[in-house]
């Protein structure tokens, strides 16, 4: 797949939002299904959103059900993650992340994506 550079990051005031953005290098890019996971200080890194190759299937934490979108272009070989209603716990470095498949899913699981983003950050203030 090659390289994946997030941008979009900033600092926002709580209840703002932020749109993520997610471009892969490369000419396989429908062949992943796509992730975005986030890392606060001190914390583990966790699974926030993923969508399908195709973009027929989507997943969320519960924890941004009903605040966050993910969409994927694939003529743009781009991946987005939309956050709406942010609040300070929201606060982290957002990655996103490849996950080569032949087939139509979405897996939560960290060690399953085969390439990373550097990340971007997110700073949600009260």
């Amino acid at each position: 797949q090659g390289q994946l550079v997030e941008s979009g990051g900033g600092l926002v005031q709580a209840g703002g939002s932020l749109r993520l953005s997610c471009a892969a290098s490369g000419r396989t890019f429908s062949a992943y299904a796509m992730g975005w996971f986030r890392q606060a200080p001190g914390k583990q890194r966790e699974f926030v959103a993923g969508i399908s190759r195709s973009g027929g299937i989507r997943d969320y934490a519960d924890s941004v059900k009903g605040r966050f979108n993910i969409s994927r272009d694939n003529a743009k070989n781009t991946v987005y993650l939309q956050m709406n209603s942010l609040k300070p716990e929201d606060t982290a470095v957002y990655y996103c992340a490849a996950d080569w498949t032949l087939s139509e899913r979405v897996r939560t699981e960290l060690i399953i994506y085969d390439y990373w983003g550097q990340g971007t950050q997110a700073t949600v203030s009260s």
